[in-house]
């Protein structure tokens, strides 16, 4: 029986997609493909705190922050302020990080039913890498060529993230299972990307979790456990795995009679473990104060940051057209999920129910939500493979949304069979044309003709009287073997449903 309750808070940092840093012109390119080749030169002397710089507070920043702001129903701040966070690291170029503490943009607010503290705009710092070998990096000017001669122990810092737009979002301690912090972290990454604020890839660094853990006994009434931070957590599996293992380990500790310790740890991937990297700071050892070479901001005397102007920028979120498809389309719930996550593939399912003749006011008909569901059913399966047999996450190939809509069609009015859908799509895939063209020069409309598929079963019933006595004897799973024999017969061009019905009326006579 479980002794402990678990509470978590989650600190989530988003590098925001801006085309320059967020206090100077530097191009917002920390990763490319060739950034390990390239450091350290997307800098300049405001990026890198030199003497007698001031920064200059990036505009489409500060509108990103309060567009996320906005579609998670958070309050956005009339007046904000930027402070010096003070301490001193080597990823740190000016030994302060700009950061807001008393005034965020956002404050509250909710996104997938957690509640949100604040969401605030921040600078990011360098990069440090830890080498044990000798590496070469080569400069982007073909003329020049320099090298870091790198020894054990050793770390190098790369400066192209340092002043890269930086919102960082905090939930209240309302999540109490790692399925709960994975789940909402997936949410808020969908978010930013549906609205275009961040890229929000974990893999690159793009998005970064810390998550604040604290356990008490069940029942207890009082102040919670006390809290450890584990940082920078750069994956979906990594955030549940780190959650569960602090989880155990504080529960362990409790158990022996001692005492957890406040403190900030990393996460080893490799081990599997967490590790303590110092003890948890308070915001008075950071010794924040306004930052006084930049000025205040009175949100509501900018006109483009107006809550009218921002509502202007939402699209549909992801909760709204999870909410839409399953109320219009009625269609799977796993089908759903691939269009909310996968925006391209639900644009294109978009297009096909379009061509299908469904307006705004969607209202279907039981034959129009059939043909939906069938072409969901060939999006999410058959055209979904295609692509991945290409080794592209999805491309439509040589099809159009017109093209897919009549094969679907053919498809639900039975004119084609399912296995003659799947194979005329690869067709279209591949080389493009007009599914009835195609189905036409294959042999492949589905015969509904009752007489002559009459002819058909008679036939077959006739080549294989032993498999009749035993249908007749009470082995009706031969029943599908003459079903089987008769597509086969008719290469495949019968409706098998109709084959079916016809050969039960024949075998009962």
């Amino acid at each position: 029986m479980d002794t402990y309750t678990m509470t978590i808070g989650l600190e989530v940092h988003a590098e925001l997609s801006t085309k320059s840093k967020m206090f100077c012109g530097c191009a917002n390119m920390p990763i490319s493909e060739n950034f390990e080749k390239f450091p350290n030169v997307n800098i300049c002397p405001v990026c890198m705190g030199h003497p007698g710089t001031l920064p200059v507070i990036n505009k489409e920043a500060v509108k990103k922050v309060l567009l996320v702001g906005t579609a998670v129903g958070g309050k956005i701040a009339d007046f904000t302020e930027w402070d010096r966070k003070n301490y001193f690291y080597p990823d740190i170029p000016k030994g302060y990080q700009i950061s807001q503490y008393k005034h965020p943009l956002a404050q509250g607010g909710t996104l997938n039913g957690v509640q949100l503290t604040r969401i605030h705009l921040e600078e990011d710092t360098a990069r440090s890498s830890h080498q044990s070998r000798d590496k070469s990096y080569e400069s982007t000017d073909a003329n020049s060529r320099y090298s870091i001669l790198d020894t054990p122990n050793s770390s190098l810092l790369d400066f192209n993230r340092a002043g890269v737009p930086l919102m960082e979002l905090v939930t209240e301690p309302s999540l109490h299972t790692a399925e709960e912090a994975t789940h909402f972290a997936k949410e808020l990454q969908f978010l930013l990307q549906y609205l275009d604020v961040s890229d929000a890839n974990m893999e690159k660094g793009e998005m970064r979790i810390e998550a604040n853990i604290s356990i008490s006994p069940i029942g207890h009434i009082g102040p919670m456990g006390t809290k450890v931070e584990v940082k920078n957590i750069n994956s979906f599996r990594a955030v549940g795995k780190a959650i569960e293992y602090e989880f155990k380990r504080q529960t362990e500790l409790l158990e022996r009679g001692e005492k957890v310790v406040q403190e900030t740890r990393g996460w080893d991937e490799n081990k599997q473990v967490t590790f303590s990297q110092r003890l948890k700071e308070s915001a008075h050892d950071y010794r924040y104060f306004p930052d006084p070479d930049l000025p205040k901001l009175f949100i509501s005397d900018i006109p483009e940051f107006s809550q009218n102007e921002l509502k202007e920028f939402l699209i549909e979120l992801p909760w709204e057209k999870r909410a839409r498809y399953a109320k219009d389309f009625g269609i799977k719930e796993e089908d759903i999920e691939v269009y909310v996550i996968q925006k391209e593939v639900g644009e294109f399912f978009e297009e096909v129910v379009k061509t299908l003749g469904v307006g705004d006011e969607v209202t279907l008909s039981p034959s129009v939500g059939k043909m939906i569901k069938t072409a969901s059913n060939y999006i999410t399966s058959d055209l979904i493979g295609l692509s991945k047999s290409k080794g592209i996450e999805f491309t439509l190939g040589s099809i159009t949304a017109d093209t897919f809509a009549k094969l679907t069609i053919l498809i639900s009015t039975g004119e084609l069979s399912s296995r003659a859908g799947k194979d005329i799509l690869k067709l279209m895939f591949e080389n493009g044309g007009e599914p009835e063209t195609i189905a036409k020069e294959k042999g492949l409309i589905q015969k509904n003709d009752v007489e002559e598929i009459k002819k058909v079963i008679g036939k077959i019933l006739s080549d294989n009287p032993k498999v009749v006595t035993e249908y007749k004897g009470g082995k009706t799973s031969v029943l599908q073997f003459l079903v089987g024999q008769a597509m086969k017969e008719t290469k495949g061009s019968a409706n098998p449903e109709m084959l079916k019905t016809i050969a039960l009326e024949l075998l009962t006579k």
